[in-house]
């Protein structure tokens, strides 16, 4: 009688998949469905979308378990698979924002100094402690929805779910300078659209 592995690596998993091994499959579902649905739900921002994110992500990992050559870790290949179903999702529903959170940007003055008083500065930097926890995660879920595509994945992949610098870089394919650009322009939109909310000039 054979020993089983008592934790198989995903690449072990997906060879054994990719080779007609359906339990292996079942496996690698299991381990990454709820991380990819909660991907989904924090890019598309909505639920039912990410179901069917979820869904066309596994069949596309699926048809392509041959395809994994392992040059990269599985769960990169897998999440940039999620990646971009979520921004497919996003377009064939045309729920980009119609008012995108560039306008939430620091404003500056013809001198190059920030138009807002250093009280608003303040208050601007303690804007989470200031609005109800309920409401900041409602508004900030609001936010990043609101956020154009390319700093909402960076953002979500970097931020959210926990991804290294280099991670974000492999799943998005862009140099990593690119992610640290684009995360630190995505917390700059966030932390302007929430100090507005407590009145703190941009």
């Amino acid at each position: 009688m054979g020993v089983r592995e008592a934790d198989p690596s995903d690449e072990s998993l997906t060879a054994r998949a990719a080779a007609g091994d359906e339990a292996a499959f079942e496996e690698i579902v299991g381990r990454y469905q709820s991380r990819v649905y909660r991907l989904a739900c924090r890019v598309t921002g909505s639920d039912t979308d990410a179901f069917d994110v979820l869904q066309e992500t596994f069949l596309q990992v699926y048809r392509h378990l041959t395809a994994f050559r392992g040059e990269s870790k599985f769960s990169t290949w897998l999440y940039r698979i999620a990646a971009n179903a979520s921004l497919m999702s996003l377009r064939a529903r045309g729920r980009q924002a119609t008012e995108p959170l560039d306008a939430y940007l620091p404003q500056f003055d013809a001198t190059g100094l920030h138009r807002g008083t250093p009280a608003e500065l303040q208050i601007a930097s303690r804007a989470e402690e200031l609005l109800d926890r309920q409401l900041l995660a409602e508004k900030a879920r609001e936010a990043i929805a609101r956020l154009p595509e390319p700093y909402r994945l960076a953002f979500v992949l970097r931020d959210l779910e926990d991804m290294s610098t280099a991670e974000v870089a492999d799943v998005l394919g862009i140099e990593p300078a690119a992610v640290r650009q684009r995360v630190h322009r995505a917390r700059l939109m966030m932390r302007g659209y929430l100090s507005d909310l407590v009145g703190v000039r941009r």
